[in-house]
């Protein structure tokens, strides 16, 4: 063999081992350890979950609760039962209230506004109340609120008693519930959702600086809600988004300050290093068609209503597989929306998403002649 042939031959071999390499899948390594009691970290666009511990372990989630307290506030102001701009008079309940405070007097009358940035920034026991009081009457009324709310969420392993997370009896949540919180924050009011990457807020002269300490260390995180007791320990709701990505990390009952940022953007960075979030279809993209007996149109185009994602291990994308469960006969009429078949997408032998396609169009009732040429050929089906 000549040293050119030899050349070749070492050539094609690298030519190979590379392209199999390259398709193979990124190992995932175990999520690191952090020193927390549970923690759950999922992508924010499609809900896949990317690590977990004991992520449905009830615990007391301490200030997290304000996450809720928001979002009920949010929702009064979609409803247009108050504004921003409204003011509240501040009770003694309110201006008595421990622990981490906006420091409002009593009596005094505060926008909603000031006392919403008073939540999410200063994380003030004493807003919250003043809040909740406001759009309920009485706390307990509104705690009322945040565990319909809750249910409404799906965040069935969840017990509100307050709005402040003080402790209370049977005052409990998980990191899963708070994650689907957290999504629906995100998703429902994201004109809102920008202020949990507030850095600092300044009411009555006093200034008071955030405490996720994530908005200093790294500038792709944009919230969302610290939490400390005794009996919680310190926890965090994080959220950040990299390259059009975001992912949703919630830790609970860690040992310090520290541990749980530290413990947090250790969950983000490994879900950023090794999974992905991919749009599969777009939203009213044909993806097939299905013949549609009797019908005006032979066929009928199928595909999704909104853009569908998925979200793998790096690495695995090229290696999905689809397929498409179509029932054997449809016959008309067919209104769009309407679901006429399943997708189903595959990484090896796992299923890991299925999703109904549905009529693109209408597709309506066809002639006699059509009919009767249809109910024929469907003899010999």
């Amino acid at each position: 063999m000549s040293i050119r042939q030899f050349c070749l031959v070492v050539f094609l071999v690298f030519v190979c081992l590379t392209q199999a390499y390259a398709q193979s899948a990124m190992p995932a390594p175990a999520p690191p350890i952090i020193g927390s009691k549970s923690y759950l970290v999922i992508d924010a666009r499609t809900g896949h979950e990317l690590a977990a511990l004991d992520p449905d372990t009830p615990l007391p989630p301490a200030s997290l609760t304000k996450l809720m307290t928001t979002y009920v506030v949010f929702k009064a102001l979609a409803q247009g039962q108050v504004s921003l701009q409204d003011e509240v008079t501040i009770s003694e309940k309110a201006w008595r209230m421990p622990g981490s405070r906006m420091f409002v007097e009593v009596g005094t009358r505060v926008s909603i506004d000031d006392l919403l940035h008073g939540v999410i920034i200063q994380s003030g026991n004493d807003a919250s109340v003043a809040l909740a009081e406001h759009i309920a009457g009485t706390e307990d009324v509104f705690a009322q609120m945040m565990n319909q709310y809750a249910q409404q969420l799906g965040m069935l392993s969840t017990s509100f008693a307050n709005a402040t997370g003080l402790p209370a009896e049977g005052h409990v949540t998980t990191a899963r519930d708070l994650a689907t919180l957290a999504r629906a924050m995100i998703n429902e009011f994201p004109e809102h959702y920008s202020w949990h990457s507030i850095k600092e807020f300044t009411f009555n002269d006093i200034t008071q600086s955030n405490r996720n300490r994530l908005l200093w260390r790294d500038p792709s995180v944009d919230g969302l809600k610290t939490g400390h007791t005794e009996e919680a320990g310190y926890c965090l709701v994080a959220s950040a988004e990299r390259d059009g990505m975001r992912i949703i990390s919630v830790v609970m009952g860690t040992a310090s300050e520290k541990a749980r940022a530290d413990g947090s953007q250790a969950l983000l960075n490994y879900g950023f290093r090794f999974f992905e979030t991919r749009l599969l279809f777009k939203a009213g993209e044909e993806i097939t068609t299905a013949r549609v007996w009797k019908s005006v149109n032979e066929t009928s185009r199928l595909g999704v209503l909104e853009d569908l994602y998925i979200t793998v291990r790096r690495g695995t994308y090229d290696q999905l597989e689809s397929t498409i469960d179509l029932p054997t006969i449809i016959e008309a009429p067919v209104s769009a929306g309407q679901p006429l078949a399943e997708l189903k997408i595959k990484l090896g032998d796992n299923e890991i998403l299925g999703a109904p396609l549905r009529a693109l169009d209408d597709n309506g009732v066809g002639s006699l002649w059509q009919r009767t040429k249809d109910s024929i050929a469907l003899m010999f089906e």
